[in-house]
């Protein structure tokens, strides 16, 4: 029979609602408009427009500034100050009015002989002439005396200065302060860093899901195409059968497959909607405009098997999860926090010195030159004797944090290793669903083929044939979703446990 040929053709040409396939970039004209891109293109793209990205590298950069902030207290700190200073009046200085008072004493002039001479032409005379002389031996006796002394206003410097200093402070033992503080900022870049690579091992996560998730819509909207346009075929092969067969195929079976093609057209344009949106939603995950639209370049999910062993899939996760080096980071800053907060019971020494210059107008008063110019140096000592058991408390609260951090620790051990083993037996499990659904499916198109056939000579009934062509396109549902749950699976381990791990114990990746 001519219409029946029609039952086994995968896709006939010019039924309504039929999509092409897409074999590359130019292969339609909806294709040309659209980007086909491949999962590796569509990382990388993402990994670029990803407006993640670009929040974790300013976190990591504000981490490594912090930690290099951790570090300044090592190096010795050189401050230059200067300025200008002007007073109303120049200060000064009042000595008060005062009496000073001077005991009697008794001054005794020995006797002696000395020779006087008198220079030439003195007294008329050419010529100098010497003269000896000689004298006595006397005592001077003076009396109790006062002399009254008046107020005097001095004056100590200009009204105008300029005052410049280079000061130099140089910690050289605090109790293990610095330390800790270089701990605890360490500790924060650490932890900043495996949050960077987790938000990359997210949009990775995401990409893959979202990329073989249209894949899988486009797979499912082909399959809802076929079955559509198999009913329709069957529909007219049915009316045929109908009006002009033996009577065995009657109204009522035309009328229900009418209905079962009316059902399928309406799925075929919610599965057509639900493919743009896959797209879509890959688009926008990928950085791009709300109205951008990517296809994907792959046709079918690939299926790779897993090959590890449980016990060291968990073990190895803890080498690499990102959220485990986060916690031990975090750890690492918490008891950095505790020696911070115990270096309040401890001395803090230092060196100071400082290089001074003052200049100003007068030279008298304070304003010396031994005043203007200068130097100091010494030793800061600062011992800690009693602050209302302020330090102490902070001991106490840095350590509860830190047991805090590590009792969570436990708790994430466990719960990673709960997670891995989740999807380690999620992965197993689609494993064997795969091989079973796509003997299903292999199952189903034969059935479905033997029963187009058998209608065609009315050896079925038209039930019998829907059945077969509604069982053929579920499984066909089932074993593409099944694939497409193994790559999901993939992807979370992925992201527990960071992709060097899936490189090492997965047989082949995607």
């Amino acid at each position: 029979m001519v219409l029946g040929s029609a039952l086994v053709l995968v896709r006939p040409v010019g039924l309504p609602g039929a999509v092409p396939p897409v074999t590359g970039p130019g292969s339609g004209s909806a294709a040309g408009a659209t980007p086909v891109m491949s999962l590796e293109e569509c990382l990388e793209t993402a990994l670029r427009n990803n407006h993640r990205r670009p929040a974790s590298r300013f976190a990591v950069a504000m981490a490594e500034a912090q930690h290099r902030q951790a570090l300044a207290g090592y190096w010795p700190q050189l401050n230059l100050r200067g300025g200008y200073q002007r007073m109303d009046e120049a200060p000064d200085f009042l000595f008060p009015a005062t009496r000073m008072y001077l005991p009697p004493q008794s001054v005794n002039l020995p006797g002696g002989a000395a020779t006087v001479t008198i220079p030439a032409g003195a007294f008329g005379n050419p010529a100098p002439i010497q003269l000896p002389v000689s004298y006595p031996g006397q005592t001077l006796n003076t009396p109790a005396q006062q002399y009254a002394v008046p107020a005097q206003d001095v004056r100590l410097m200009d009204p105008s200065s300029v005052v410049g200093s280079l000061n130099a402070t140089w910690l050289l033992y605090d109790g293990g302060m610095r330390r800790g503080l270089r701990e605890q900022a360490g500790g924060w870049l650490d932890a900043v860093k495996q949050e960077a690579r987790r938000t990359d091992l997210e949009i990775t996560d995401s990409i893959k899901r979202l990329y073989y998730g249209a894949v899988l819509a486009q797979q499912l909207l082909q399959v809802g195409t076929d079955t559509f346009e198999r009913m329709q075929a069957t529909l007219r092969l049915t009316e045929t059968m109908y009006q002009h067969g033996s009577g065995k195929v009657n109204k009522t079976d035309f009328l229900d497959n009418k209905v079962m093609v009316e059902t399928l057209r309406s799925a075929v344009a919610q599965l057509e909607k639900n493919a743009a949106m896959a797209r879509a939603a890959l688009a926008n995950t990928m950085g791009l405009p709300w109205n951008a639209d990517v296809r994907p370049a792959a046709q079918t999910i690939p299926f790779a098997a897993l090959t590890a062993n449980l016990d060291d899939l968990v073990s190895t996760a803890y080498q690499f999860s990102p959220d485990w080096a986060k916690l031990q980071a975090g750890t690492r800053a918490a008891a950095g926090g505790v020696r911070t907060a115990r270096s309040g019971h401890y001395p803090k020494l230092a060196l100071t010195g400082e290089l001074h210059r003052w200049w100003n107008g007068y030279d008298a008063g304070l304003a010396t030159d031994n005043n203007k110019q200068g130097w100091t140096a010494g030793v800061g000592l600062e011992v800690p004797l009693f602050d209302g058991f302020l330090t102490r408390n902070r001991v106490s609260e840095a350590r509860a944090r830190l047991q805090k951090i590590k009792e969570e620790g436990f708790l994430l051990k466990e719960g990673l290793g709960l997670q891995v083993k989740d999807v380690f037996l999620g992965l197993a499990a689609t494993q064997k669903a795969h091989r079973a659904t796509l003997d299903a499916m292999q199952a189903a198109q034969e059935n479905r083929d033997l029963n187009a056939r058998a209608y065609q000579n009315e050896l079925v009934e038209t039930e019998k044939v829907i059945r077969a062509q509604l069982v053929e396109a579920l499984m066909a549902a089932q074993h593409y979703k099944t694939c497409y749950d193994q790559v999901a699976l993939q992807s979370q381990l992925d992201l527990l446990v960071g992709t060097e791990v899936i490189k090492r114990l997965l047989g082949s990746g995607t």
